[in-house]
């Protein structure tokens, strides 16, 4: 048994991780390699592509991924790397190119990846077998997902579940109005476990506590019978046409609800009121909540009656994870007429930040000798016990001897 499986199978349920979770660096590998490298990721809005040659480049751990919109319309990823040499081949985190020519020896594939051209390769090379090679990729309701394995998971269990909810919302119509990317000095669980609670919201974020419940059935996992506020609100957006119930998937890898704000709340807004006045989707009234939805490792996302907000978690090193954030609304809305920018966009700024200092300040003391895994709260955190668990049980079967052996 090595020392991860030695940490798993010591550890104590209902209580915080071991130092070396948050910090090792062969933990961090591990992690890449048994998650990140093998499970499905949130990658990008498939609005970001807006027309046939639009790409966008995504790296996670050692891989460097291209996700381009075809002539055909339809969404592909391949591997950022030349077949000739290696280079890298697109470098700018986006742009539109009709086709994609590597900048080394100018190597030049077509959009859906085949080799169109390549200078002076002799009269044996034969173009077709050095096409780029296919990162797995499906489209979402207007969410673009990767996963870098071999052979993929299913993806259709999710699709078919999220599909439902995510309609509604209208993504395929969608714009990003604007992104924020931050790199916080934490490891990739930490920005996890903090996102899945909200113990800390009233102290840490008061922008966001004038539309959000601070209530833990709204961030946490449903224990018992559902709140009868809360089973109100579902039902009547139910009889919307909004899929709204409490859903989490057996294995705890993703979940979906329709969340009430507080109150008289619209959107996240620093006066509660609508942010968007052209809507992104359907929704029949202002004050539908947020459809909350996870899917472990790479993404937790907010769908507002005006507007919606996807947010990508990637890991960097044992100490350092990126956080993308995208705020969307309708393609037609114009800034500065149909919203303004900075409404927008400053509830959750201020909570990124704040989730920022929060998450490195945790990294700091977890850091220190003197750290010692404390207990969890059953009531503010089964969100944080929920991951934790997911987490462990995903390594767990993934290190497994019988599935290491299969491998």
């Amino acid at each position: 048994m090595n020392n991860i499986q030695t940490l798993l199978a010591h550890r104590q349920p209902g209580r915080a991780l071991e130092q070396a979770f948050y910090n090792d660096a062969d933990i961090f590998q591990t992690d890449l390699e048994t998650i990140h490298y093998r499970e499905w990721l949130f990658a990008i809005p498939a609005c970001e592509l807006e027309k046939a040659g639009s790409y966008v480049t995504y790296n996670v751990g050692t891989y460097r991924v291209i996700i381009v919109r075809g002539a055909d319309d339809q969404i592909r990823a391949f591997h950022n790397t030349c077949r000739h040499r290696g280079s890298v081949i697109c470098k700018a985190a986006k742009g539109h190119a009709p086709k994609l020519v590597c900048p080394y020896h100018q190597w030049t594939y077509e959009l859906d990846g085949s080799l169109l051209w390549a200078r002076d390769m002799g009269p044996e090379f034969d173009p077709k077998q050095h096409g780029l090679k296919t990162v797995h990729c499906r489209e979402l309701a207007g969410l673009v997902y990767i996963c870098l394995a071999e052979e993929a998971p299913d993806f259709d269990t999710f699709a078919n579940t999220a599909r439902p909810y995510l309609e509604p919302h209208d993504l395929g119509n969608a714009k990003v109005a604007f992104e924020s990317t931050i790199v916080e000095n934490g490891n990739w669980k930490l920005v996890w476990e903090n996102n899945r609670e909200c113990y800390h919201c009233g102290g840490n974020h008061p922008s966001l506590c004038r539309t959000f419940p601070d209530d833990p059935a709204i961030t946490g996992i449903e224990g018992g019978e559902t709140p009868a506020e809360m089973q109100a609100h579902f039902d009547r957006c139910e009889a919307a046409g909004l899929p709204s119930q409490f859903y989490l998937h057996d294995d705890g890898q993703y979940r979906l609800a329709r969340m009430p704000l507080k109150e008289g709340a619209e959107s996240y807004t620093l006066d509660a009121k609508s942010a968007v006045r052209r809507w992104l989707g359907r929704a029949p009234f202002a004050d539908a909540g947020a459809l909350l939805k996870f899917h472990y490792p790479t993404t937790w996302n907010h769908f507002l009656a005006d507007h919606s907000i996807v947010f990508r978690v990637t890991p960097v090193s044992p100490t350092e994870t990126e956080v993308t954030t995208k705020w969307l609304v309708n393609k037609d809305a114009v800034e500065g007429v149909d919203y303004d920018l900075k409404r927008l966009t400053e509830v959750w700024m201020a909570t990124n930040d704040e989730d920022r200092q929060v998450v490195e300040d945790n990294q700091q003391g977890i850091n220190s000798p003197a750290y010692v895994p404390g207990p969890y709260s059953q009531t503010q955190e089964s969100g944080v016990i929920q991951f934790v668990e997911w987490y462990c049980a995903t390594l767990s079967k993934r290190l497994a001897p019988e599935a290491v052996a299969a491998e």
